[in-house]
């Protein structure tokens, strides 16, 4: 008798904090929305789909959820790519048997709750990167990353005039899921809603409240 086939391993899930939130005055990640951070919302969600998170973050790093840290490997705040790095070359370095990286942001509160296994399905050819996508708009932050990239991407930091997530994208085999938005009675939420300036804080809240 053939025994049966192990179900697929969850990838690990990188959260991204390593941004300026400028814009905001403060982190945003700590922004409360109902009776949690936006950070709490985001752990909520990703956690039944990933076997592990981490988060990108400076050491130092307010962190309350008592996640692991893991900063930037390039100085500078350079943008989303520097923490993908980070997290590609930490399952390295820690050996790990995952072939892939879940990255999604600290500022968007309603990650799906089938985004693992909408991204897996479309990662046929294992050196592409699979990234989500809503209302016709790309979103590279919300994606699942190739180990076998980390090199190239290593290499193509080590250049100060690459920064661009999408001039890196180009570089690569992508494919793009798209992700549909979700009829509420306070209008149509955009599920990779993030959050940026207080407008969009006061949204997400009366979206959360319809939502629980």
């Amino acid at each position: 008798m053939t025994a049966p086939a192990a179900p697929p391993s969850k990838p690990p899930g990188l959260i991204l904090a390593g941004g300026k939130s400028s814009r905001m005055g403060t982190d945003k990640a700590f922004l409360t929305i109902g009776d949690d951070t936006i950070l709490a919302h985001v752990v909520r969600r990703l956690l039944p789909q990933v076997s592990e998170i981490t988060l990108n973050a400076p050491m130092g790093f307010p962190n309350p959820l008592g996640l692991r840290l893991l900063p930037d490997p390039v100085p500078g705040q350079i943008g989303p790519l520097a923490g993908v790095l980070a997290g590609l070359l930490d399952i390295q370095a820690r050996s790990l048997e995952a072939t892939h990286l879940l990255t999604v942001p600290s500022d968007s509160p309603f990650v799906p709750a089938d985004l693992v296994p909408r991204l897996e399905a479309e990662a046929g050819d294992p050196n592409a990167i699979v990234i989500a996508a809503s209302d016709g708009r790309d979103h590279p932050v919300f994606g699942l990353w190739p180990v076998s990239i980390a090199g190239d991407l290593e290499t193509w930091l080590s250049d100060p005039d690459n920064r661009r997530i999408m001039g890196f994208l180009e570089r690569h085999r992508m494919e793009t899921v798209e992700f549909q938005m979700v009829e509420t009675r306070q209008g149509v939420l955009d599920p990779f809603l993030n959050i940026n300036t207080p407008e969009d804080l006061q949204e997400a809240r009366r979206f959360a409240e319809e939502l629980s």
